[in-house]
């Protein structure tokens, strides 16, 4: 054993290679990066350790891996779980001969960005298990108990944590560095477990899949999983699962600290939602007066803990949590919402005190959201408007679409040129659609290189297919940048793990896609890029304008650099255009003068085209 500080998600990682696990996918997405940014490039021999091109893939390949007799790790953020859900569904009905965990991060309180979605409503409609660790020592040993647990039902059993865990740090234990002997792989011929092919085999895999769900709970009882502690008979009751777990011995301080007395209050810390423990729920529902469930996000436990009341003929027993309406369903819980929920029970009410820390934030400035000094977006947002105004338009007249990633930056100030955001890769299907609905104006798609590579092909191959006339933009910056700066097909070889070593380029796939419209370009020269944007606005069918430039973020890493600026106080008439135009936080206004603050410039030169004077200039010319 040794003793490491490790985040939530790193102790997933460690787990399943102390585990014996034979292959690790995913796609990059906060807050469940960092399983695989860990290990990448990193992992022990044997252990193939890949960023998928999207979750589906990542999820399929994994599948096949555990198929074959191995253990298998799958990561993902919650939307991930969307792209992934219609192979996960199909793993679900058929079950695997090795072990398969799919390790799913949720962010109540959305710290990340994207709907607040509850990954366990997934699973529900599957009749997966769901493991919920409170802490980043539960995630390690979940994490193992998952792979056997899947191994002894024989199918895949979903790890769900939420961001106060996966990004959560620790020090805790873990096992050395000597991991199990690899397994052979096993080639299963069986027809009827690994294809849909008919009524009679479907509907024999459900029957094997609801069989699994109901092993793994008498599983879960027989290890004693769950944790269940009866107090005094007739007093109240505290049911939390996964976070919650972690914040209900702070909660009880608080409530004592305010004179309000919780001894002899019973409790149940779960340690999976699905399936619920019904033994240790029915146990404290016959002994307690009444019981507060205690969840983020969406009231699954809650509802089961309803259910068998009903069924124990207790249901005029008060079950308080989110559907009497105590609790929210939105936003991430902490040690005070707990104590607040547990304080009802006994008709009391809980205001936590103002610390003087939240009173500060009145005294803070505003940081809007916005792109990095150099980011080659940033000359992607500027084309656009200018290429509007060329084109005798109004911002306001033109449809521009966004996705996922960076490149929805442009719809904050100063750009405000996006109008939208829904999905990976839904811009360019979107784009189409405004087309559709008689928009007379032009209409154009941006989205960034990684989120082309996992969603945007298809929506493309039927703009051409149809011969819809839009303006797709593709920004390629190299880098799965916002969730982290992974490597994707599309970034440069020397960076890629593979022994091959081989960057995919995308102006290949467009054109073998059908697009026979095709511009490459640097965001950084917006007087070509503009004229660009103008000329393929003004042309009918599908047109695509690649703009190809790295990351400022890891080029800056490698002390790259494209020259220094410089501006001529003289010719300076302190406008302030290129800080309202750019938004690029290397430049300032100290009062009196523009300046270029030259730790964060990286000479990309987009602010002196911006100039009206030419009074930035860069030096040496």
């Amino acid at each position: 054993m040794k003793r490491l500080n490790l985040s939530g998600n790193e102790a997933v990682a460690q787990a399943a290679l102390a585990a014996g696990v034979k292959l690790i996918t995913g796609y990059p997405g906060t807050p469940s990066s960092e399983v695989v940014d860990s290990l990448w490039g990193r992992a022990p021999a044997g252990v193939t350790v890949e960023w998928s091109v999207n979750e589906k893939v990542a999820l399929d390949t994994a599948g096949a891996c555990a198929w074959a007799g191995q253990r298998a790790l799958c990561t993902m953020k919650m939307s991930g779980l969307n792209v992934a859900y219609d192979s996960l569904i199909s793993f679900a009905y058929s079950g695997c001969s090795g072990g398969l965990v799919v390790y799913v991060c949720d962010d109540p309180g959305v710290e990340s960005g994207m709907p607040e979605q509850d990954v366990r409503g997934f699973a529900h409609m599957s009749d997966l298990p769901v493991l919920e660790p409170a802490s980043v020592a539960e995630s390690y040993w979940l994490t193992g108990y998952a792979f056997e647990l899947s191994e002894k039902i024989g199918g895949p059993v979903l790890l769900r944590s939420v961001t106060n865990v996966s990004q959560s740090h620790a020090v805790i234990e873990i096992a050395g560095d000597s991991p199990p002997p690899q397994r052979e792989a096993v080639l299963i011929r069986d027809i009827k477990k690994y294809t849909k092919g008919g009524a009679e085999i479907c509907l024999a895999q459900h029957r094997d899949l609801l069989a699994r769900l109901d092993a793994a709970g008498r599983i879960m009882h027989a290890d004693s999983l769950h944790q269940l502690e009866l107090g005094e008979r007739g007093k109240p009751g505290i049911i939390s699962v996964g976070v919650a777990n972690a914040f209900v011995p702070e909660a009880l301080s608080l409530l004592r600290e305010e004179g309000i007395d919780t001894a002899g209050f019973s409790r149940l810390s779960c340690r999976a939602t699905i399936p619920a423990p019904r033994e240790e729920i029915a146990a404290m529902l016959e002994h307690c007066s009444s019981v507060v469930v205690l969840e983020e996000n969406e009231p699954y436990l809650e509802r089961a803990v309803i259910e068998i009341a009903y069924r124990l003929r207790l249901a005029d027993k008060r079950i308080a949590g989110k559907l009497d309406g105590l609790l929210s369903r939105i936003g991430a819980y902490d040690a005070a919402i707990c104590a607040r929920g547990i304080a009802a029970l006994l008709g009391c009410s809980y205001q936590p005190q103002t610390l003087a820390a939240f009173e500060a934030e009145a005294y803070c400035c505003e940081r809007p959201i916005g792109v990095c000094a150099g980011c080659p977006h940033r000359g992607v947002y500027i084309a656009l408007n200018q290429a509007v105004k060329k084109l005798g338009y109004h911002k306001d007249e033109v449809m521009v679409t966004g996705d996922i990633g960076c490149t929805i930056l442009g719809m904050s100030p100063p750009f405000q040129v996006l109008w939208t955001e829904v999905s990976m890769g839904a811009s360019v299907a979107m784009a189409q659609g405004y087309v559709h609905a008689g928009v007379k104006t032009p209409v154009f798609s941006t989205m960034g290189d990684s989120t082309f590579l996992h969603a945007g092909m298809p929506p493309l191959l039927n703009a051409v297919q149809n011969q819809t006339p839009i303006t797709a933009i593709i920004m390629d910056n190299g880098w799965t940048a916002m969730t982290g700066m992974q490597v994707n097909a599309n970034t440069a070889a020397q960076f890629q793990q593979s022994a091959l070593k081989k960057r995919v380029d995308l102006a290949d796939i467009v054109r073998g896609l059908g697009v026979e419209q095709l511009w490459i370009a640097d965001p950084y020269d917006l007087p070509a890029l503009t004229a660009i944007l103008v000329e393929a606005a003004r042309l009918p069918g599908v047109k695509v304008v690649i703009t190809r430039r790295e990351c400022a973020i890891q080029a800056g890493r490698r002390k790259l650099r494209y020259g220094r600026q410089h501006i001529d106080q003289e010719l300076c008439i302190k406008c302030k255009r290129c800080i309202t135009t750019t938004g690029c936080p290397a430049l300032f206004w100290d009062g009196e003068l523009v300046g270029i603050d030259e730790s964060q410039c990286n000479g990309c030169g987009v602010c002196s085209s911006i100039c009206p004077k030419s009074a930035i200039v860069r030096e040496g010319e």
